[in-house]
């Protein structure tokens, strides 16, 4: 297993290299000019120095040359010296200062380090998003269990039109609708979320609660969608098998069936849906967080895009396919420890 996990790392390498070029390339064609937001009082002159100090205007595979190495080189030291200077856990190292001034990835918009506003960003969207996941994760699972093993009664078919209607509707809609019916009319939940609020006792703990339950339900309602439907399969397909009738006849309890025997091999090809859709949650958190206020990295995306901003662009989508290569790597590693005729060694 360790052997086929440092041989995908190492593979994942190119892979990245590759997918971060073709993205590169792509926004290169796109129009846009990083002084579109410069003062028309600023002289030109000066706008030339600053388009030479965001490296604007080099040959493009110079300007993708010095990416890779502002990306995998310079910000690796930074977040090093940070973690020997700053960090709880490591702060109690010697300083390393690698790091001695050179350029780093700078965002046409904000004219400070894309790497920096990201970290900033990133809390936030990890708390709502990872939150979300985790919830429509444990709602799914239950449901979709149940829903295979009473297959066709009252919980099945209402389950099954409640996840249609997760399928069917999209974010764009689901949070304006909650917003009004939940925050408008009922007034339970505030409909902007406060990323400046601190919690610091049980009041503000349940105000955190309150104004994260809006855009949580938003993305967990397809969450639970996908994964139930997922499950329910898996399991029907499961619940039919040789092994299971055998597992009766020996006379194991219908829970011990159920949750040891059935379970475990249905588990494998939903821990695909589950792996494959964390990237896919962090894009339809690029809506939710747009309707919800919330400033996290989806709402950094969009606003860059509106900004021409292409080093934000191209640093967040790259995030997003190491997201898709890592978790892939997840899953297959997940198939061996669910899956014992699984052996990749």
């Amino acid at each position: 297993m360790l052997t086929f996990a440092v041989r995908r790392l190492v593979l994942a390498v190119p892979t990245l290299l590759f997918i971060s070029f073709v993205i590169f390339m792509l926004l290169q064609l796109a129009p846009g000019d990083p002084m579109a937001q410069v003062p028309l009082t600023v002289p030109p002159e000066v706008k030339q120095k600053m388009r030479e100090a965001l490296g604007v205007g080099e040959p493009p595979l110079v300007q993708y040359w010095k990416w890779l190495v502002q990306v995998f080189w310079l910000e690796p030291k930074v977040f090093i010296d940070w973690l020997t200077n700053s960090s709880t856990l490591l702060g109690w190292l010697p300083d390393t200062q690698l790091y001695q001034g050179e350029l780093r990835v700078i965002s046409w918009q904000t004219r400070s380090p894309v790497m920096d506003i990201v970290i900033q960003r990133i809390p936030q969207t990890l708390w709502v998003v990872g939150m979300a996941y985790v919830v429509g994760i444990l709602i799914a699972l239950p449901i979709g269990i149940y829903s295979a093993y009473r297959q066709y009664s009252v919980f099945d078919q209402s389950g099954t039109f409640i996840t249609m209607i997760g399928f069917s509707i999209p974010p764009f809609f689901t949070g304006p609708l909650l917003i009004v019916i939940f925050s408008v009319q009922l007034g339970w939940f505030p409909s902007i979320y406060d990323t400046t609020h601190v919690v610091n006792d049980w009041a503000s703990f349940k105000y955190q609660l309150q104004q994260m339950i809006l855009p949580v339900m938003v993305l967990a309602l397809q969450t639970t969608a996908q994964i139930s439907r997922y499950m329910r399969a898996s399991m029907l397909d499961n619940l039919n098998q040789d092994y299971v009738r055998t597992a009766r006849a020996k006379g194991l309890s219908e829970a011990v069936v159920v949750t040891v025997h059935v379970l475990r091999n249905s588990m494998i090809p939903v821990i695909t849906v589950i792996a494959l859709n964390v990237p896919s949650i962090f894009g339809g958190a690029i809506i939710t967080e747009n309707v919800f206020k919330v400033n996290g990295i989806g709402q950094l995306l969009i606003t860059a895009l509106f900004a021409n901003d292409l080093p934000m662009v191209m640093t967040l989508t790259f995030i997003f396919a190491v997201l898709i290569v890592l978790f892939n790597l997840i899953a297959d590693i997940l198939y061996g420890l669910l899956d014992p005729r699984i052996r990749y060694d």
